[in-house]
């Protein structure tokens, strides 16, 4: 029996072919459908001819991909029909709408109903509240596709005030020492999150040139950050630096100094993560849910079936089969059909 929500997992992305959608595909769609993009992070994004997407996402997504697209934005929770849409990809009547989902600035889930039947895509998320995004909002469906990254049970982060103040104190311990404090964050969210947890610190920070970008969009959209200055290597020394990589920072070293650098990742739980470093320290600090919010977060939605996606998404797809729900792991091949 076919339903007007089956869907094709395929390219990293699901495609609902009988309402003329997708979610967060990671090749270009020109073919006059319709894509849900959750977020700006490049993975999750291409150059879409006609795009579903919140209002931070939109002005982020347009700082990284040039072009002409069509875009629908929506507030969160607003409801989207199929007739809203010009041209409409479908006559099969359908609503949608977007939910926070607490994983970067704009960051959304996507909720699908056609015919009483429900389903819910994740894209990337978290349940612990952040300083740099909207706080995640749960929504019950009957079915759930979610990111199972962290789907194992030795992910489990400390809590992420703890981990913010450890990297305050070791940038100011660094500073005292001498030292160049460097930490490692992606340029969009992860970047402002840390930047936000140093808004009272009165230290001086530099930013790379992307996540100088990224945190111009954030704090035009009415987030606060402590003053910083675009990193410079020839005036780097005696600030903290904040940068997607250190690279180029390890050129400079000579003006800059000795540096101090951090990782910010959720793999710091794992003793086999890569560093550039073997004295580098490592901070768990994830935008991704862990194992255990995973758990809570199906237990919010309560769907009749899950599908997982990312990561170990076949280990979380087992440990929900053995709680005694239907669960499956999406395949990572080239497509997979799947009637609901």
């Amino acid at each position: 029996m076919t339903s007007a929500l089956d869907f094709q997992y395929r390219d990293g992305g699901l495609h609902f072919p009988q309402l003329g959608l997708w979610m967060d595909p990671h090749h270009p769609v020109r073919t006059g459908e319709w894509v849900v993009v959750s977020h700006a992070h490049a993975d999750h994004t291409a150059r879409h001819s006609a795009v579903i997407l919140t209002e931070p996402t939109r002005r982020l997504m347009r700082s990284r991909i040039s072009g002409n697209r069509t875009e629908r934005v929506l507030e969160f929770g607003e409801p989207l029909l199929h007739s809203d849409l010009t041209p409409s990809p479908t006559q099969t009547p359908f609503r949608l709408s977007l939910h926070p989902a607490g994983h970067v600035l704009g960051s959304a889930m996507a909720r699908l109903e056609v015919d009483g039947d429900s389903l819910l895509y994740t894209g990337d998320f978290k349940l612990r509240e952040g300083r740099s995004s909207e706080r995640c909002e749960p929504v019950e469906a009957r079915t759930l596709i979610m990111e199972t990254t962290y789907g194992r049970p030795r992910y489990v982060f400390p809590p992420t005030e703890e981990v913010l103040a450890s990297v305050v104190q070791f940038c100011k311990a660094s500073l005292d020492a001498g030292t160049t404090p460097v930490l490692i964050a992606y340029s969009l969210g992860k970047g402002q999150e840390i930047l936000a947890s140093l808004l009272t610190a009165n230290l001086p920070i530099q930013l790379h040139a992307s996540s100088a970008r990224m945190t111009e969009i954030y704090a035009d959209l009415g987030y606060q950050f402590p003053r910083w200055r675009p990193l410079d290597p020839q005036t780097a020394r005696g600030h903290i630096i904040i940068t997607p990589t250190a690279r180029p920072l390890l050129s400079a070293q000579p003006s800059i100094g000795p540096l101090r650098i951090a990782s910010l990742s959720g793999w710091a739980l794992d003793r086999r993560w890569p560093t550039t470093d073997e004295n580098q320290q490592r901070f768990a600090l994830s935008d991704h849910a862990d194992f255990q919010d995973l758990v809570r977060f199906v237990k919010q939605v309560r769907p009749q079936r899950v599908f997982t996606l990312h990561g170990f998404a076949a280990d979380f797809a087992r440990y929900l089969r053995r709680q005694g729900m239907e669960a499956f792991a999406l395949s990572e091949d080239d497509q997979l059909e799947l009637s609901l």
